[in-house]
């Protein structure tokens, strides 16, 4: 496995997301969506101090965070099994990538896609070691990124240059967007789709979480909100009102073309658990190509 990373450069901390990733890459492995090499210590830590919370939000919520990770989880595989096999997509690129075992399991399925995995430095470099126990493959790289530098060797920029501009690619985060306020990551989405433009076909995809304030849970969603704030020492915003919101946030952000999904839509097709309300997670699909 090839990998090139960089010292980190003034900007932001962000490493307070990393916790996060501990936790997924646990929740990954223990429902078949992972390998053991995925999983740490601290994950199932996590797990254990979550179980309690996980059981009262089943009781009175209708559904736990698991629910939600899987839902996000599998909806985006899907979408992105989809631009691969209808679309002709070949170059992937998941910023945040955490201990996300996407990358070596899309490889798997299409050994002739390029997978580029990001993250800010330590995480890069422990992911880089784990890929390279699992001998992925020259095509399969990790590299090191902030998103919140607009230029600079550690930029989307950078990580995009990386990249054959005839080749169709998509950029995929999940568990990210939600750790920022809406104007930060609007400001993200706007690099990123200005960087997809140079591709001979740009997409993105995405989980986001939005403020339904008219949600029968949305106590409990709000509880969990702050869980996870406390959990990450951070601020765990929720993105838009209604989905409507998020098509004409997305055109503003420099999109050309915006699906906005709902886990539910998918009950009959995909094997996701169900949660007995509303979902309260959206998954995006967003391109910059032209008509």
């Amino acid at each position: 496995m090839t990998s090139d990373i960089r010292s980190a450069q003034s900007a932001p901390d962000t490493s307070r997301i990393s916790i996060s990733a501990h936790y997924t890459g646990y929740v990954w492995y223990r429902h078949g969506l992972s390998e053991q090499q995925f999983v740490t210590p601290a994950g199932r830590f996590a797990a254990l101090a979550l179980a309690p919370v996980n059981a009262f939000l089943r009781l009175v919520a209708g559904a736990d965070i698991d629910t939600f990770l899987l839902q996000r989880h599998q909806v985006i595989d899907h979408l992105l099994t989809e631009l691969i096999e209808k679309e002709g997509v070949t170059q992937v690129v998941e910023i945040a990538a955490g201990l996300s075992p996407r990358g070596y399991r899309l490889r798997q399925r299409f050994p002739h896609i390029r997978y580029l995995e990001a993250d800010l430095p330590a995480m890069a470099a422990r992911k880089a070691q784990l890929l390279a126990t699992l001998e992925t493959g020259p095509e399969h790289q990790v590299y090191a990124c902030n998103i919140l530098q607009p230029e600079g060797p550690e930029s989307i920029h950078s990580l995009l240059n990386k990249l054959n501009p005839v080749e169709k690619t998509v950029i995929v985060t999940e568990g990210l967007v939600n750790y920022f306020e809406l104007p930060v990551i609007r400001a993200v989405w706007s690099r990123i789709a200005s960087g997809l433009k140079r591709f001979s076909g740009g997409y993105y995809v995405t989980d986001l979480y939005p403020d339904f304030a008219d949600h029968p849970s949305y106590r409990y969603v709000k509880f969990a909100q702050k869980l996870v704030g406390f959990f990450t020492r951070g601020q765990w915003p929720l993105h838009y009102p209604s989905d409507d919101a998020i098509h004409a946030g997305f055109r503003q952000d420099g999109f050309s073309h915006t699906e906005v999904h709902d886990p539910a839509g998918f009950y009959d097709t995909l094997a996701l658990p169900r949660a007995r309300t509303r979902t309260l997670v959206r998954l995006i699909r967003a391109d910059v190509n032209d008509d």
